[in-house]
């Protein structure tokens, strides 16, 4: 037996309840002739005569009312599943293993927590962070990753959220004692801290000066702090630097030159896509992520701050 076409076994038990082949393409707002090739599709693949066509009507043989049956019962588990996974979408509940990046999970999730809980009171999560690095490996049972970095390959499904913008940043006391930089060649001269590439770009010109950072780190908040203490320049997303408190602590570098965007995607099964909770999740974290109610932005403008997903 060939595998069937669900909407074949539907379009039969519509012809069933209704007793001829016109009145079921009424019922369905299809054509005649699109009723009688499902029946035909699906009684060769089931390789069994469902119903017998003759002058004067047709009737459904021994096989086609037992068949009948078994569909009827099948399709009413269908939609009793649909419905179940409706209303888990409007109550979901259970535990989620979620990983994250440690500044993710101190600057959006902690921040987010409690209205989660209030809107979804059976959902729990379990939060594992992590430092970001390109070749880490997560466990089977974690069903959402978030990243900072988009992989360039995974198993996984992605949803991608909104990029942040960044810049170049110092304190006003470092520029005052060594200089501002005017060209990102001008960077080599000067005390870097971060990590990876600095991929600067100006109109159609992208440069990737050879920066040797004197300190080698990927945590934001640790940066900021470092550039508050005077120990070089640093890239920092652009949020940063509107936080009401910065007033005007930070001083921008090379400001005519765009640096790239960190990306944040989330990673998760196959199977974790079916998921209603797995989905809520992903749709609450949207509601904020990038956006004016952004809990990273503390209050600040969010113009100019994020990037589309497309972009």
């Amino acid at each position: 037996m060939d595998a069937v076409d669900l909407n074949d076994i539907r379009i039969f038990t519509v012809v069933g309840q209704e007793g001829t082949l016109s009145s079921a393409a009424v019922k369905l707002k299809v054509p005649t002739s699109t009723v009688s090739r499902a029946l035909t599709r699906l009684e060769k693949n089931l390789g069994a005569l469902l119903i017998r066509r003759s002058s004067r009507g047709h009737v459904l043989t021994d096989s086609g009312r037992d068949y009948l049956q078994v569909c009827r019962r099948a399709l009413r588990t269908l939609d009793e599943g649909g419905e179940m996974l409706a209303a888990q979408r409007e109550r979901p509940s259970g535990l989620i293993k979620v990983a994250c990046p440690v500044t993710m999970t101190h600057l959006i999730l902690a921040p987010l927590l409690k209205e989660l809980q209030e809107r979804y009171p059976q959902l729990r999560l379990q939060i594992e962070s992590y430092t970001p690095a390109a070749d880490q490996e997560f466990r089977e049972d974690i069903d959402v990753v978030f990243k900072v970095r988009t992989p360039r390959d995974s198993i996984r499904r992605m949803r991608t959220y909104p990029g942040t913008k960044r810049g170049l940043f110092a304190s006003a006391q470092y520029i005052k004692a060594f200089g501002m930089p005017s060209r990102p060649e001008d960077l080599l001269t000067h005390t870097c801290i971060g990590s990876g590439p600095w991929q600067l770009s100006r109109g159609d010109t992208t440069v990737t000066p050879n920066i040797q950072s004197s300190i080698i780190l990927n945590d934001p908040a640790v940066l900021l702090d470092l550039i508050l203490k005077h120990s070089g320049i640093a890239l920092l997303p652009l949020y940063m630097a509107r936080w009401p408190e910065m007033g005007n602590k930070l001083v921008p570098v090379l400001p005519r030159w765009t640096a790239q965007p960190v990306t944040l995607c989330a990673l998760f099964s196959g199977q974790s896509r079916l998921t209603p909770k797995v989905h809520v999740l992903l749709d609450f974290l949207g509601e904020y992520i990038g956006t004016p109610r952004d809990p990273r932005l503390r209050g600040a403008d969010a113009k100019g701050l994020f990037m589309n997903p497309r972009e």
